[in-house]
């Protein structure tokens, strides 16, 4: 094999693992028929506030939606522990808030729903 050959493969091997580490947004999980009765992943508010970008945001945050008192001052970061914290029992979690939804029991359930948040940017 060339030198030029080489260097081609070596190329598109390095780029195909930097493509491979960045996040995309993969498949929603089933859990997250939930999440999506409300909430979109796209950007766009509907009765609740998009959750495209949520992992790292800042709680009350996103533009142009209507969040509770409780919300805004609730003065969370969206990480795993708040995320599972909040999805396991969101009144317990946020006192106040208005989302009307008991919560998601399953430990399994949830991380799937947070892996996926992860990558919805």
């Amino acid at each position: 094999m060339s030198a030029m050959i080489r260097s081609f493969v070596l190329g598109l091997a390095v780029a195909a693992s930097l493509w491979a580490g960045r996040a995309f947004p993969q498949q929603a999980p089933a859990a997250f028929a939930a999440c999506s009765a409300c909430h979109s992943s796209d950007g766009a508010n509907g009765v609740g506030p998009t959750l495209k970008g949520i992992y790292g945001r800042k709680s009350g945050a996103v533009g142009g939606f209507a969040y509770s008192r409780a919300m805004r001052t609730a003065g969370l970061t969206w990480d795993e522990k708040s995320l599972d914290s909040f999805l396991t029992d969101p009144q317990k979690a946020i006192p106040g808030n208005h989302m009307p939804f008991p919560g998601v029991s399953d430990a399994k359930q949830r991380a799937d729903v947070i892996d996926y948040l992860k990558t919805v940017k």
